[in-house]
């Protein structure tokens, strides 16, 4: 499955940024969907995901109430719309499919596709 992820760019804080998942692959609907991000010198990390298995979507407490992941199977996209940035959120944003079930909705690991990261600069 090839991913390609875009949409990313700078930012004021507090400002809106939209990311866009688009997947060349008419499988990628069977799969399970994230979103992670790496800063400079960290390691990547979860951000919003959606479980195939039942179809609800997850956030890491950092994110939560302030993002929206969701997936479109039949245009074979996943978005992660994050409002309220903030520089913390700075970092590339990496899109991923696999076969996690929803304990392992976060784990890195298990994801066997991943998209080039898009960059997201937000500034203070």
């Amino acid at each position: 499955v090839q991913l390609q992820a875009y949409g990313g760019g700078l930012v004021q804080a507090g400002g809106f940024l939209r990311l866009s998942c688009a997947a060349f692959d008419r499988t990628a609907g069977r799969y399970s969907v994230a979103w992670f991000r790496q800063a400079p010198g960290k390691e990547r990390e979860f951000v919003a995901g959606i479980a195939n298995s039942n179809n609800r979507a997850y956030y890491t407490d950092g994110v939560k109430g302030r993002s929206t992941i969701s997936r479109d199977n039949a245009k074979n996209t996943v978005a992660l719309g994050m409002n309220s940035l903030k520089p913390e959120d700075t970092a590339s944003h990496y899109c991923a499919v696999g076969r996690p079930t929803v304990s392992g909705i976060s784990k890195p690991t298990l994801y066997d596709y991943w998209g080039h990261g898009t960059h997201v600069t937000v500034s203070s």
